[in-house]
């Protein structure tokens, strides 16, 4: 090796050492104060990024209900676009379930409320569905904050604020008023054939003798859900014992095997003989329509049958379709009210107030009743933005004895509601009054109505 070779080998060997002392440190040594200022402004970028995407995050409200067809979803899509036009930086996710009354949908709300998976907000029926349900289960918050700061106390009658509350804490907010106890029947045929709409049970019996007579079915029914069924006999109850004694059937005081129960059941009973015979086939739409089209002469359903022939069937009430209510129920009205609170546990709470105050307000109220065949549950709602059906119910709500309904929720428990559909579904085939009473009562006791 030459002189000139080890001397470059000795150079590079003393660089690498000098190289290696400035790269290291010992572990007392203190970060260099340019790199921890630079820590700190990455850090500054990163948490003031977070910031931008949670500030510019679209919020958003899921609705939940079983409002999928007839007037009662173009009820709800104008309450929506109510919404979108008051809170367009708040998302509206529409998530309802079909199935009349809300059979598909109460069974999938269950199952998400048990799993710690609440919607915004959803449908429940003001009374025993709502009461001895969701609230006695502890998933519901109190709005009683919320009444007081939109004013809402003197807005709804006293007697459905009750329907809404439990010990004085409020649960939900009412939508509306559905009548339960209500025959719409086609006016040409009545017209055609000379006959006046029935007000009593022997009234309503004559008249469907001289319909069957003339080969026209006398009563539409769709019962492929059972609840048609349990509201043609919550009605002839109602129509049976009069409000008071009605109400006491789900207090316990009255059993169902009470002879005015029986008698109430041999009403129906004669009433399913006039039905059409492919009932269990059709849903309470298709029951409707018989009407609408003329096969049929009436229909025993809540109002928002006349949501259906005016929204969807472009029907006109008094030309095309009139109503009576169900025979001997004149001065009550059965009550059904939609409601919607506020669960505990959604993720934003405040946004879900958003959608409640847009519901219990004149204008929200003002938009979808009309729609949905239903009156608004305001008592300072406009009339004349209803029509001639409208403006009757809203009189005559003011005026009757309300009564809760049994087959939508209100009356009774759902265990118990449950009892009663299986019971009706039965009966309206086989029609046995003794069995079907012991059964009725013994879902009265079972379910603790009763002892």
């Amino acid at each position: 090796m030459n002189k000139r070779t080890l001397f470059l080998l000795s150079a590079l060997l003393v660089l690498s050492l000098l190289t290696a002392a400035c790269g290291s440190s010992g572990t007392n040594d203190k970060p260099a104060p340019a790199n921890d200022a630079q820590t700190k402004t990455n850090s500054n970028q990163t948490n003031s990024a977070d910031d931008n995407k949670t500030d510019t995050a679209k919020k958003s409200v899921e609705i939940f209900s079983w409002w999928t067809g007839a007037g009662e979803e173009a009820g709800l899509l104008g309450l929506i676009d109510l919404f979108n036009q008051k809170h367009p930086d708040i998302e509206v996710i529409n998530a309802a379930v079909a199935g009349g009354a809300g059979t598909n949908a109460k069974a999938v709300l269950a199952s998400r409320m048990q799993g710690g998976d609440p919607p915004g907000t959803f449908q429940v029926h003001g009374g025993a569905e709502l009461n001895t349900g969701w609230v006695a289960a502890g998933k519901m918050e109190s709005l009683n904050s919320l009444y007081e700061s939109e004013g809402w106390m003197d807005k709804f009658p006293k007697d459905l604020i009750d329907m809404v509350s439990q010990d004085g804490t409020i649960y939900s907010v009412p939508v509306n008023i559905h009548r339960g106890n209500v025959i719409f029947y086609n006016k040409k045929i009545f017209d055609d054939n000379g006959l006046t709409p029935p007000g009593s049970f022997d009234e309503f019996f004559k008249v469907a003798d001289a319909l069957a007579a003339k080969g026209i079915i006398p009563l539409a029914l769709g019962d492929k859900e059972p609840w048609t069924a349990t509201m043609v006999f919550e009605d002839a109850l109602l129509g049976v014992l009069g409000p008071n004694d009605y109400k006491k059937l789900f207090t316990g005081e009255i059993a169902f095997d009470d002879a005015r129960v029986k008698d109430a059941l041999e009403k129906t009973k004669r009433m399913f003989s006039y039905i059409n015979e492919d009932h269990a086939a059709r849903n309470w739409q298709d029951a409707a329509q018989l009407v609408a089209n003329g096969q049929a002469a009436m229909n025993i359903m809540g109002d928002w049958a006349k949501g259906y022939f005016t929204t969807d069937l472009k029907l006109q009430p008094n030309v095309d379709f009139g109503w009576i209510t169900t025979p001997d129920t004149g001065s009550s009205f059965m009550v059904i009210t939609d409601t919607f609170g506020l669960p505990k546990g959604v993720k934003d709470a405040d946004t879900v107030n958003e959608w409640l105050k847009v519901l219990g307000s004149v204008e929200g109220q003002d938009i979808f009743n009309p729609l949905k065949g239903s009156i608004p549950a305001r008592v300072d709602a406009d009339p004349g933005k209803y029509d001639v059906y409208g403006q009757s119910t809203i009189t005559d709500f003011k005026q009757s004895s309300l009564t809760p309904s049994l087959a939508h929720g209100s009356a009774a428990p759902e265990g118990f509601l449950t009892q009663v559909n299986q019971v009706m579904t039965i009966f309206v085939t086989k029609g046995d009054v003794d069995q079907a009473a012991k059964s009725l009562k013994d879902a009265q006791v079972s379910s603790g109505i009763a002892k």
